[in-house]
């Protein structure tokens, strides 16, 4: 590797791990901002459209990637073999970057111009009420048997999930399913999901103390549909038809499904271990569903087996660039 190499490796490593940092903070802040802004009877509506908006971000990653972009994992119609081809998906990545960072500045800019800490009025009791310190919230939530019964029933569920539709498009190359298209199954998905999560939470607001039944519904579609897709992949064994529209409903499906769950699991986090500080118990969840996600990506390294395993190898040079956009992952690779 030469120098530049090397210097960039480290620093595209380093920038993932600042926003890797981050992140946490940023998707713990939705029912902090709707306790302290919202009343209860739209707290769990105001919780949905602060999480699943950020949810929308994600959705524009699966079209800006493959769209702006070109495919380097052999669905593509660009060779990737010459240098001039190299240098332009580079310059592409390049320009991606330096747009989304200016789409951040703008907003930091303007929350440091304004951005209240709180209403002149707290909305209720809770959001006025003391809460626990750091200490005694942390012993209180591994304490509780329920929350980590709910924390671990979110986080496997979710974790896996990101991990895996972070890399459905070299999931799916084997069945001959383009960068473009895995990208659109990642956009229906979430946004979807952001319907569905957004109308569910405006039901649990009209009607108080559905919040279990409501994630058993949603829990138990994800289920069925997880079952149809891997069914559907095992086309040699159940001898179902592996089709577009299958394909893709049964992964637009799951994402709807496990994705509106996310502000309703956040509202019951925060019901079940009150008063303990939202984004303590938010944090805590967050930071085991990054675990099971890191576990499963962790094993996807060690998946060295047929047209992947022959993908990855094709497409090895001195340099790896990985673009991580909260939770989506694509590698390229520059000679």
């Amino acid at each position: 590797m030469t120098v530049v190499s090397i210097l960039y490796s480290r620093l595209i490593h380093g920038g993932q791990l600042l926003n890797g940092l981050a992140g946490p903070t940023v998707m713990n802040a939705a029912p902090f901002l709707s306790t302290t802004w919202f009343s209860p009877d739209e707290r769990a509506t105001a919780t949905a459209i602060a999480s699943l908006l950020n949810y929308l971000g994600a959705a524009g990653a699966f079209l800006v990637g493959p769209l702006v972009v070109p495919s380097p994992n052999g669905t593509s119609h660009l060779s990737l073999l010459s240098q001039s081809n190299n240098e332009h998906i580079k310059d592409r990545i390049e320009a991606v970057l330096y747009a989304e960072f200016g789409m951040v500045s703008l907003i930091f800019s303007a929350a440091l111009a304004y951005f209240p800490s709180r209403p002149p009025f707290p909305p209720s009791v809770a959001a006025a009420s003391q809460r626990l310190s750091y200490r005694r919230s942390f012993c209180r939530l591994l304490s509780n048997f329920r929350f980590l019964m709910v924390a671990l029933a979110y986080a496997i569920p979710l974790g896996v999930f990101s991990g895996w539709s972070g890399v459905l498009d070299l999931i799916l190359t084997p069945v001959h399913v383009s960068q473009v298209d895995a990208g659109w199954i990642g956009f229906w998905s979430i946004v979807g999901g952001c319907v569905v999560g957004i109308a569910m939470a405006r039901f649990a607001d009209f009607i108080r103390g559905m919040l279990k039944f409501i994630l058993l519904l949603l829990l138990s579609g994800a289920t069925l549909a997880s079952t149809w897709f891997t069914l559907t992949c095992l086309t040699s064994v159940t001898h179902l038809p592996l089709t577009t529209a299958t394909l893709y409903t049964s992964c637009i499906l799951l994402g709807i499904f496990l994705n509106s769950s996310v502000p309703i699991f956040f509202e019951l986090f925060v019901e079940t271990v009150y008063p303990v500080p939202e984004g303590i118990t938010c944090g805590v969840v967050t930071f085991l569903s990054n675990v099971f996600m890191g576990v499963l990506l962790f094993f996807l390294t060690f998946y060295h087996t047929g047209k992947k395993y022959k993908l990855l190898r094709k497409y090895n040079s001195p340099l790896r660039h990985t673009l991580v956009s909260k939770g989506r992952i694509c590698t390229y690779n520059f000679c």
